[in-house]
């Protein structure tokens, strides 16, 4: 029943979002490269390049919370890699090996090669004269407004919405258009953001996705697995659900995303127990003349009892995480293939969240980026 709740309490959050916000959009799921074409493959490139900059100067020199552009004062590969797709009429494919700093810190639990597969899997269309497809293997995962390819955002850098849930999944997917305007679709999944099954209880998502006219895309996506784990013994189910809005017309694209998560513990006592974090995001960009463009973001995050936040290093034992943020960014398009970005961001959080360079620990962050991304 509180689940259900709480789904209800986000689509009446969203409902009053509508209301107070006419033109808003959002950046889900994309195709990431339209590649070269050879009959019924096509090849495509992506490969994105940063600096970033931690005024706390970290002595891990890495962004504590995030996985994408995570490294301090280093020039390096967020990601690259090769899209390899076959598709005719009954079959398709997907196979994109991946590498840069952004795979090296979210697939670290992988193991061997798999470590290096953003997607790989395989569709058959089930029914002559109907739409309808399963995919099976690793593959994107619906869940927030933002993916892991910058090109395809408002701001270079991730929102926490997109880096506390799965980037990636493993499963089987399958897609059914409902009416021209709407589609869903179904996962039997291995778990939250794992290619292999951690405890061999499988997970199910749903993703409903509505376009009402051109200009709008809405989005609702709802996970339900059991979390236990040798990292997590005493996690047992979690509930998810997130909602977003798309909104693009003329100058403007605005974006926007809610989602609330349950997850059960069994405490010493073996006791059920329930954690629940949030999180609410809002981004803005204007375009103006000769590819310039300017990006706004403010979002909220709140894990109070650390759900799905881990717990930074260093002398921070609170496990309590509330985090304010908000960043700037401006960007150039070079040509129809090439972006150039400037970032800055800061971050404000409830308890001293944050690590300096002298071990110190304080609420607030300010990080600065400079990327450069190409595609073909």
């Amino acid at each position: 029943m509180k689940f259900l709740a709480f789904i209800l309490s986000l689509c009446i959050t969203f409902i009053s979002g509508n209301l107070l916000f006419s033109q808003v959009t959002n950046t889900g799921l994309m195709d990431t490269t339209s590649g070269l074409k050879i009959g019924n493959v096509s090849l495509g490139v992506y490969l994105d390049v940063y600096y970033g900059f931690n005024f706390n100067q970290p002595t891990s020199n890495e962004n504590n919370y995030f996985v994408s552009s995570n490294q301090h004062n280093s020039l390096s590969i967020n990601l690259s890699y090769l899209d390899l797709k076959y598709t005719d009429k009954t079959i398709r494919a997907r196979f994109i090996p991946a590498f840069g700093t952004y795979m090296n810190a979210n697939y670290a639990n992988e193991n061997g090669a798999m470590k290096f597969i953003l997607e790989g899997n395989i569709g058959v269309k089930l029914f002559k004269e109907k739409n309808i497809w399963l995919d099976v293997g690793v593959l994107g995962s619906p869940f927030t407004n933002e993916s892991a390819i910058s090109k395809d955002h408002l701001m270079y850098s991730r929102s926490f919405s997109a880096e506390y849930v799965p980037y990636y999944l493993s499963g089987l997917k399958l897609s059914v258009p409902i009416k021209e305007k709407v589609t869903f679709y179904a996962y039997l999944l291995n778990g939250w953001q794992q290619i292999k099954d951690k405890n061999d209880a499988k997970s199910v998502a749903t993703q409903l996705e509505i376009r009402p006219n051109g200009n709008n895309l809405i989005n609702w996506d709802v996970y339900a697995g059991n979390e236990k784990s040798v990292e997590n013994p005493s996690y047992r189910m979690r509930y998810f659900s997130d909602i977003y809005w798309i909104y693009e017309k003329n100058k403007w694209k605005i974006t926007s995303c809610a989602y609330a998560g349950f997850q059960q513990v069994k405490d010493s006592l073996n006791l059920n127990k329930e954690k629940f974090w949030w999180q609410a995001n809002f981004i803005a960009r204007r375009a103006f003349k000769n590819d310039w463009n300017i990006s706004g973001r403010v979002e909220y995050f709140n894990d109070p009892q650390n759900a799905i936040v881990p717990i930074a290093v260093g002398n921070y034992t609170n496990p309590s995480f509330q985090c304010f943020s908000s960043g700037l960014s401006v960007s150039k398009k070079l040509s129809d293939k090439c972006l150039f970005r400037i970032e800055g961001r800061q971050f404000h959080a409830l308890n001293d969240a944050f690590e300096r360079k002298n071990g110190q620990r304080v609420a607030n962050e300010y990080q600065i980026f400079s990327s450069l991304s190409i595609w073909f």
